[in-house]
C-alpha cells in the first residue's frame, strides 16, 4: 500500500493537471479517485493544493482503502460499550483512520493498540498486569512497582523465586501479514533521584546460570520455542519470543506466549516485567 505502488508521483499529478486545465474544472470525484492510489502522507499533501482538492481528500472510499479488514474491530475493542455504535456511525473514514493510527488503550488499560502507518498492520502493546504470573500475589516474590519508564506506569518486579513462569494469552483480530512478539524485560531495579535514573543491581542474580525459555502458539496451529540468557542488565531489552503469520484474517486468532526459568537448583531475582510488544516483523528494528 502506500506511494510505492502508484504509477505517478505527487508533483506529477500537480503538473499535469496545471498543463492540462485549471485546478478547478477538475471534478472533485475524479480527484478523490487518483488519491485513493496515493499513501496517506501524500494525500494529506494533496489536500494543500486547494479547497477541492482537501475535499476529494476527505472521501470515505480514500481512506477505507487505508484501513484494514479488521477496522470495526479495532474500533468496538477501543470505544468501549458506551454509545460505540453510534459514534462509528457518525466517524468519516478519515476520522477512524487518525484515531486507529494513535496508541489507544483497552482491557481496562491493561493493552495498548495502533495501526502501523507505513503497512497498515496492528501493533500492540500487553501490559504486565495482564500476564499470568505464578506467585504475583505473593508479597515476598513479586512486587509491581511505579514507574515512568513503562507506558502503563507500573512494572512487575521478581525480588527472588525458585520457579519463574509467565503466561500472556490474546485472542485478536489481526490484518494479513507477519508478526513478531517480544518480551519487554529489565535487570535491576530503577528509580528517580534528585532527577537522575539510579538503578539497583542488589538482587540481580540467577539469570546466567540457565537460559530462559520463550515459546509461542497460535490457534491456527504455528509454533515456536527457543532459548536465551537474560543479560545487559540497568538497560531495557526486547527480547524476541516468535514470529506467526496471518494469512487469511477472517476472524480473532488467539495468541499463547510464555517466558519460564522453572529450573529449581538455583533461585533468580531482580527482573522487571514491562510487558510484550506485538508488531509487524518489518518493523522490529524499532524496538
Amino acid at each position: 500500500m502506500g506511494g510505492a505502488s502508484s504509477s505517478i508521483s505527487v508533483a506529477e499529478i500537480e503538473d499535469v493537471v496545471s498543463e492540462s486545465t485549471g485546478l478547478g474544472d477538475i471534478p472533485e470525484s475524479c480527484i478523490s479517485f487518483i488519491m485513493k492510489s496515493f499513501d496517506p502522507k501524500e494525500i494529506c499533501q494533496l489536500a494543500k493544493v486547494n479547497k477541492t482538492f482537501h475535499r476529494a481528500s476527505s472521501a470515505d472510499f480514500v481512506w477505507e482503502s487505508k484501513l484494514p479488514q479488521s477496522y470495526k474491530f479495532l474500533l468496538n475493542k477501543i470505544l468501549g460499550d458506551n454509545n460505540k455504535e453510534d459514534l462509528i456511525r457518525t466517524m468519516s473514514k478519515k476520522e477512524v483512520y487518525a484515531k486507529l493510527c494513535r496508541p489507544n488503550f483497552f482491557d481496562g488499560g491493561t493493552k495498548e493498540v495502533w495501526l502501523d502507518r507505513s503497512s497498515g498492520q496492528v501493533c500492540l502493546f500487553i501490559s504486565s498486569k495482564s500476564f499470568k504470573i505464578t506467585g504475583i500475589d505473593d508479597r515476598r516474590y513479586w512486587n509491581n512497582i511505579p514507574t515512568e519508564e513503562s507506558r502503563f506506569k507500573s512494572v512487575a518486579y521478581l525480588q527472588q523465586m525458585w520457579w519463574v513462569e509467565v503466561l500472556g494469552e490474546l485472542d485478536f483480530e489481526f490484518p494479513r501479514g507477519k508478526y513478531s512478539i517480544f518480551f519487554r524485560l529489565h535487570l535491576g531495579k530503577t528509580s528517580n533521584r534528585l532527577g537522575r535514573r539510579v538503578c539497583n543491581l542488589g538482587q540481580v542474580h540467577g539469570w546466567d546460570i540457565k537460559p530462559v525459555r520463550f515459546q509461542l502458539s497460535t490457534s491456527d496451529g504455528q509454533n515456536s520455542l527457543s532459548q536465551c540468557y537474560l543479560s545487559g542488565p540497568g538497560e531495557w531489552t526486547h527480547y524476541p519470543v516468535g514470529d506467526f503469520v496471518i494469512d487469511k484474517p477472517n476472524g480473532p486468532t488467539t495468541i499463547k506466549f510464555s517466558l519460564a526459568q522453572i529450573d529449581c537448583t538455583h533461585t533468580k531475582g531482580g527482573l522487571c516485567i514491562d510487558g510484550a510488544v506485538i508488531c509487524p516483523t518489518q518493523n522490529t528494528k524499532q524496538f
